[in-house]
């Protein structure tokens, strides 16, 4: 969750220095595009996590989880930002009906998502190496050797010829199971 959640004050940073750019206040409709960015902003920290985490799960190393992570969700959060961006442009310039009221709140997503897309693919998978990291020493810690990832590797090994015909394994058999 951290990881995931470090995403946000980057996107929040970026939503104030539109505006201060923009010279525009900081009013409801600001803030009301600042909610909006956040729940999209930590949906591409999810893509991100999420994907790593279930190929770090199949066995893949943390390093080519992240990277194969990167590689295949920039797309799509990709699309997701560009149509952000541009859904939100007519109302940055203030076109139509109280335009120069809702202007705050496009500026503010269109800042916040371009700084977040950005740092999001780089910052985020960079705290989820970390935080992974903390997470094994702490449990190699406390737990000692014998952790669940080193558990998982043990029951991978086991090949299927190695059971017995009533369906024990041969491991098990022995008393090491």
């Amino acid at each position: 969750p951290f990881g995931i959640l470090v995403a946000l004050p980057l996107s929040i940073g970026g939503a104030l220095m539109g505006l201060l750019v923009a010279q525009k206040e900081l009013g409801l409709y600001a803030l009301i595009g600042i909610v909006l960015l956040m729940g999209l902003v930590t949906k591409n920290a999810i893509l991100l996590v999420d994907f790593a985490l279930a190929n770090h799960k199949e066995g893949t190393s943390q390093f080519q989880a992240v990277i194969q992570a990167g590689v295949s969700r920039l797309r799509p959060i990709l699309m997701t930002s560009v149509s952000t961006v541009a859904g939100m442009i007519p109302i940055a310039l203030e076109w139509g009906a109280s335009g120069e009221v809702r202007s705050p709140m496009a500026i503010a997503v269109i800042g916040g998502f371009t700084t977040s897309t950005l740092l999001t693919l780089v910052v985020v998978p960079v705290l989820f190496t970390y935080v992974d990291n903390l997470v094994r020493w702490t449990r190699k810690t406390l737990f000692g050797s014998k952790t669940q990832d080193s558990q998982d590797q043990v029951e991978l090994e086991v090949e299927p010829e190695h059971y017995l015909s009533n369906g024990t394994s041969v491991a098990a058999s022995n008393g090491k199971f």
